[in-house]
């Protein structure tokens, strides 16, 4: 099964930009005591026993050169802060990576540019001298850009070390590993992730559909059916209006060989409007009969072929005759192959209705399709022959029946029969006054 590949938009890649270019002018503010220890841990950094360090502030002189940026950003003129940025040359570490952090958020913007961006912003967070805030928001932001640029490895590295530095954890970022994951083909590591990510949505009462798509494509690769089938049924009760889910999950089923719940799911599949599809209609017709329902199915490519749905070829009408023939609806069944043996006038169409005519004693339309059956070269004749011969019999057409009884003895497989028939024609015909 196929993913669609994590694509950040240009957007998203700079919403990350605030903090790294507030104005680095403005007067340095350390935070003031908390009168008291809050409950929960807060900030950029939640790991226990962690103390916060002084905020650190860029120089003067970069200073300046960052702030002409920020202006020339906030006017849209992006290239001109680019430029602006990429001829500062600071000397201090966190000067740098200040920049290279700005510079690394501003490229990213850029269609096309993710690498260069991911140079940047790789080169502020090596040396770990920025700011918390900046330091966890790069790390995740090099996790996402990675994503986008199909370097799936780095993906998992940086999202695991936002999670190392900060101790927090997030349902997006589990989704986005266990998509990473999944890239590289580590299947079994898949579920773990995603798990995670369900978790922290089941607690932020969300409910988000990846996570689980993502398990299900990983245990099918795995070939790990059972649990497949297991999250595809989630997938179905949490969110029931998606008609793809209902569809998967009767495909599952068949792979399992539970064809009673293959049945039962796309029926409901069916019934709520789900199934728009050719294929999706022959699948469940298919599942009826399988199910020991062929009126069902016969009854619904019927429709799907009148609706036009279906197509309205001779394999198709053979198709619906064959149920109908099945669920013993004898009539219904001739009419189909009649169908069939119009379309492309194949004999054995022919054959095949007036066989089901003589079954539901029509015996002039069996006349009619057996003779059309001998006509176009059909095989057996002498079959067709001792056909016709009952045909004309019972129709009354004693004479007929007799010549038809003679052609059909000379089969040495039907001349037993046929034999036995003779006498029984001759004095029918007698009694009607009728020479043979």
């Amino acid at each position: 099964m196929k993913l669609r590949t994590f694509k950040m938009s240009a957007v998203a890649l700079v919403l990350g930009v605030g903090a790294a270019i507030a104005a680095p002018m403005a007067a340095a503010q350390e935070s003031a005591p908390a009168a008291a220890a809050p409950k929960k841990p807060s900030g950029p950094v939640i790991c226990p026993g962690y103390v916060k360090g002084k905020t650190t502030l860029v120089g003067e002189r970069t200073g300046k050169k960052v702030q002409a940026a920020f202006e020339a950003y906030n006017e849209d003129r992006v290239q001109e802060a680019i430029d602006i940025l990429k001829e500062v040359d600071p000397s201090d570490d966190f000067d740098r990576a200040y920049v290279n952090r700005f510079l690394g958020n501003l490229i990213a913007s850029q269609e096309g540019k993710g690498m260069e961006a991911f140079g940047y912003l790789k080169s502020s967070v090596e040396p770990k001298v920025l700011n918390d805030l900046e330091h966890a928001g790069t790390l995740k932001l090099l996790g996402d850009l990675s994503m986008q640029e199909q370097k799936y490895s780095d993906a998992v590295s940086y999202y695991d070390q936002w999670m190392d530095f900060t101790c927090k954890e997030d349902a997006q970022v589990y989704t986005r590993k266990a998509q990473a994951l999944y890239e590289q083909k580590k299947f079994d590591q898949v579920a773990s992730a995603a798990d995670n990510a369900i978790r922290l949505n089941e607690e932020a009462d969300k409910l988000d559909k990846n996570p689980y798509l993502l398990k299900l494509s990983a245990f099918f690769e795995s070939k790990k059916y059972p649990e497949t089938v297991s999250v595809a049924e989630t997938l179905v009760n949490k969110f029931p209006d998606n008609g793809t889910y209902w569809i998967q999950l009767s495909s599952f089923y068949m792979m399992v060989e539970r064809f009673d719940k293959a049945v039962q799911t796309l029926d409901v599949a069916y019934t709520a409007g789900f199934l728009e599809k050719d294929s999706q209609i022959k699948q469940l017709a298919s599942l009826y009969s399988n199910a020991g329902n062929p009126h069902a199915a016969a009854s619904l490519l019927a429709k799907y072929v009148n609706s036009g749905l279906l197509k309205k070829d001779a394999e198709m009408f053979a198709n619906i005759a064959n149920s109908f023939h099945q669920a013993k609806d004898y009539k219904d069944a001739a009419s189909f192959y009649g169908k069939a043996a119009a379309a492309d006038s194949d004999p054995e169409y022919y054959r095949k209705q007036g066989t089901l005519l003589l079954v539901a004693e029509d015996y002039k339309g069996a006349i009619k399709a057996l003779t059309n059956a001998l006509e176009r070269g059909a095989e057996d004749p002498a079959k067709i022959h001792f056909s016709l011969m009952e045909a004309n019999f019972y129709a009354g057409n004693f004479k007929a029946a007799y010549e038809h009884n003679q052609k059909a003895k000379e089969d040495k497989s039907l001349r037993r029969n046929a034999l036995a028939w003779e006498p029984y024609i001759k004095d029918k015909a007698k009694n009607r006054g009728i020479k043979i």
